[in-house]
């Protein structure tokens, strides 16, 4: 199975308003790669996905602007690390 997969399931909620989109940026930067079995492996996948798409380490302590995200409203465009550390990279490995 690819990581297009996992990504093909979204949560319920999310951290902020940037963060569906670098959701289906992750989705496609990923699409050809497989998921190992372990959890650890799949988090410093995505974690270095992370970095690479936002410029920003996943341990960042505080949300961050992406302009490219930015499509109106309060908290477009910004990404909220936490959730992607407690909640998304969790659901991508418990749906797989």
């Amino acid at each position: 199975m690819n990581f297009d997969r996992l990504f093909s399931y979204e949560p319920d909620s999310w951290g902020l308003r940037g963060d569906p989109f670098l959701w289906k940026e992750m989705k496609e930067h990923l699409k050809d790669i497989s998921v190992p079995n372990r959890d650890s492996e799949i988090y410093e996948i995505l974690s270095d996905a992370f970095q690479i798409l936002t410029g920003y380490s996943i341990e960042s302590k505080e949300h961050f602007f992406l302009e490219r995200f930015a499509h109106g409203g309060m908290s477009s465009g910004y990404i909220e690390p936490e959730f992607w550390r407690t909640r998304g990279f969790k659901f991508l490995c418990e749906s797989r």
